[in-house]
């Protein structure tokens, strides 16, 4: 009933919505009504496609088998409308590995139009989010690239509030008490919007980077989580909508490595639209300029390019690749 795909380490369950309708769950015939309405049925979708199933689940694995649902396509020609469903039921507004799978999960049928698509993003926060999807190959590899728009940086692009300016090499960027209180080194944050809102803190010690184990282990995975979930499941603060959380350190020129907490989530192994947002963080802060930025994370490293125009960052494009598990 649902395919499982693998991009970078991320792991997404795809499922159409008449599959879940005849599986009783109620979904309405449009992505926006269903986003409206997610209340009533998200939790009930998650675990359907993504519990593991009793006795099958392996040791030290997340609650789940996947990092998330994909539900789509609405429509058999583009644009696509999509939901991308956390798996604590919430929406998110965009995912890079999500829509690079979604794009995959298009593809093997014959839906996905050889220069390309526009897919549609609904959730409850605002309007979709449009995504337009290219597929191309880089280095022998079959994937596509996701045209993620314009970025937007400072507190007031992602709605952060009680935040301090401070200065890092040489730019203002932010002050986030909460992870500041965590972590003295996590004190310089440059928040950034990829159609979705993100938190880089920068560090000048690759030391100060936090594993996935340590961010899945308490008290940090409760402190991290306050900050990163949307009310109320979180405190609220820095963004009452929830923010995710990445750490970053300039490994060489061109070169970022990166740790991820993703809002609704928890720790993962790589995040598209995180990527994208430290590409977009170290061109903002002087480690990177314009052009293909590498980001490492523990799933795979991501091309980044980036697009400057007068001194402006002004498109943010991330290539990806997916492949259907067994």
């Amino acid at each position: 009933m649902t395919q499982f795909y693998d991009a970078r380490g991320n792991v997404y369950g795809v499922v159409s919505p008449q599959t879940l309708r005849q599986a009783g769950i109620d979904l309405s015939a449009s992505a926006a009504q269903c986003a409206s309405s997610r209340q009533s049925w998200s939790t009930a979708a998650i675990s359907l496609c993504c519990d593991w199933p009793v006795g099958q689940r392996p040791p030290n694995s997340k609650s789940h088998r996947s990092d998330g649902l994909l539900i789509g396509p609405f429509q058999t020609s583009p644009p696509f409308d999509v939901l991308i469903v956390n798996t604590d039921g919430s929406l998110a507004e965009r995912s890079g590995n999500g829509l690079t799978i979604f794009s995959q999960a298009l593809t093997e049928p014959g839906l996905m139009p050889r220069d390309g698509a526009m897919l549609r993003v609904h959730h409850d926060k605002g309007e979709a989010v449009e995504t337009s999807v290219k597929p191309a190959e880089v280095e022998g590899a079959q994937g596509f690239w996701l045209d993620l728009g314009q970025p937007g940086f400072g507190p007031r692009a992602v709605a952060a509030q009680n935040v301090e300016n401070v200065d890092f090499n040489g730019r203002d960027v932010s002050q986030v008490k909460p992870l500041a209180t965590l972590d003295p080194a996590w004190s310089h944050s440059q928040f950034v919007r990829i159609g979705n809102p993100h938190c880089v803190t920068l560090l000048s010690d690759k030391d100060a980077l936090p594993s996935n184990q340590q961010m899945r282990e308490s008290p940090l995975n409760e402190g991290l989580t306050r900050i990163t979930y949307a009310m109320p499941t979180g405190a609220g603060e820095p963004c009452p909508a929830g923010v995710n959380l990445q750490w970053a350190v300039r490994e060489s020129a061109q070169r970022i490595v990166a740790r991820v907490f993703e809002r609704g989530e928890g720790p993962t192994a790589s995040s598209g639209t995180s990527a994208s947002a430290v590409a977009s963080a170290a061109w903002r802060v002087g480690w990177a300029t314009a052009g293909e930025v590498q980001v490492v994370m523990p799933g795979g490293t991501a091309p980044i390019l980036l697009e400057e125009v007068d001194g402006e960052l002004v498109r943010v494009r991330l290539f990806g690749t997916a492949r259907l598990m067994d």
